[in-house]
């Protein structure tokens, strides 16, 4: 019998990170996402199927005018490609450390990534919900999905790094 497990986005966050004029880093997120793992037991090692999805539009870096950038057509195009999407295909753990393969697909554009995965845990939180904890990270190039935009100031340095951090904190409840 499979595990249903969805994710509690109250307890929950992806944020990216990117070097500007390379000297400091951006942090940005998405605020709308949803994540659903079927497992066969409470290992999830046992995953059968894991989905995230992210809305584009939800994208916030603190600065409106860098979010509107961002979903234009040098960036993400938002309008054409709304959602980013990751389907995993491989999760295995050797105790509380894990790895977590599968296809990303941004901007209309699949490629295989792998994510590292420190498991939080299984607990029952004091509303009788079961709850397991993940944070997960990862790097990815920019420019292989297509976000290919680039400046360069009068000095020569890079405006927009291409390596995007991936850091996220996720929290899954298992479904009745």
């Amino acid at each position: 019998m499979s595990i249903i497990w969805k994710i509690d986005p109250m307890h929950s966050e992806v944020q990216f990170k990117v070097k500007h004029l390379m000297i400091t880093t951006v942090t940005g997120y998405f605020q709308t996402f949803d994540l659903e793992v079927e497992t066969e037991s409470e290992d999830f090692n046992s995953a059968s199927r894991i989905e995230f999805t992210a809305d584009v539009n939800s994208i916030n870096t603190n600065n409106e005018q860098r979010d509107t950038h961002l979903k234009s057509a040098d960036f993400f195009n938002a309008e054409e490609h709304a959602q980013l999407k990751f389907v995993g295909k491989k999760y295995s753990s050797n105790g509380d450390e894990a790895k977590l393969e599968g296809d990303l697909t941004i901007r209309g554009t699949t490629k295989p990534i792998t994510l590292y995965v420190d498991f939080g845990g299984i607990v029952v939180d004091p509303y009788g919900q079961t709850k397991a904890g993940f944070t997960v990270s990862g790097k990815i190039s920019r420019k292989e999905f297509g976000l290919v935009w680039g400046a360069v100031t009068e000095a020569g340095t890079v405006v927009v790094g291409d390596d995007i951090k991936i850091h996220a904190e996720i929290q899954l409840v298992k479904q009745a």
